[in-house]
């Protein structure tokens, strides 16, 4: 079991899958930039998670609840969690919903995110979570999510990953990648095409902007 300050925020998970320097520049270096991805899934994630909850006769749903597993070691704040229950008032099925401001993608960003709401789900209602769901609102539709054992090891190896990040206290060096890089909210801090280029062109870089605050400052 881990301590209340061990755990890890569920988002990480997505940043250390996405990249491991920009996990390490986020929550080892404490560094953050928001662009227009980031700014939009932030005013998104307002949105729904507001606390509250709505309740019908076979399903209650909870806004903004928040969840945590000291057995994993994480934390975090569900956005939707939709409880099915049976005329007795026990649960049937526990889901979790997430919005997203895209669409639904090949890879397994949001997929690790989704299945770590659900193992802490399943610690504090001792319930199997088997399935959950995201909302992409350029598709303005639900997708679901098999929970399966695969995507379960998957998350798990990434919670590993990032505690021996954070035991290592080391940031990854930078490594340009068009497809990711361009996209990246930190790309003027990570400076990743003057970084892997080597020590005479950070320096080269540094001077030059160095150069253009003066002439800024002088104008």
């Amino acid at each position: 079991m881990y301590l209340e300050e061990d755990l890890i925020p569920i988002s990480a998970l997505q940043h250390v899958l996405f990249c491991e320097r920009q996990y390490a520049l986020i929550h080892l270096e404490q560094a953050w930039e928001e662009n227009r991805f980031t700014a939009e899934g932030r005013v998104l994630h307002e949105r729904v998670d507001d606390e509250h909850h709505e309740s019908r006769r076979l399903l209650k749903t909870e806004y903004g609840l928040a969840v945590r597993s000291l057995h994993h070691g994480l934390v975090g704040k569900a956005d939707v969690v939709e409880f099915e229950k049976d005329p007795s008032g026990g649960y049937t099925e526990i889901k979790p919903v997430e919005f997203k401001r895209g669409r639904n993608k090949e890879d397994d960003f949001d997929r690790v995110q989704l299945c770590a709401l659900a193992l802490c789900l399943e610690e504090m209602f001792d319930m199997k979570v088997n399935r959950g769901e995201f909302y992409y609102l350029q598709e303005h539709r639900r997708t679901s999510v098999i929970l399966d054992s695969e995507l379960r090891d998957n998350t798990t190896s990434l919670i590993i990953r990032i505690r021996e990040i954070n035991n290592s206290g080391k940031t990854s060096s930078a490594q340009y990648n068009r497809r990711k890089c361009d996209r990246c909210s930190l790309i003027e801090i990570c400076m990743p095409r003057v970084i892997e280029s080597g020590g005479k062109n950070v320096s080269r870089y540094i001077k030059n902007q160095i150069r253009a605050a003066i002439a800024e400052g002088e104008g």
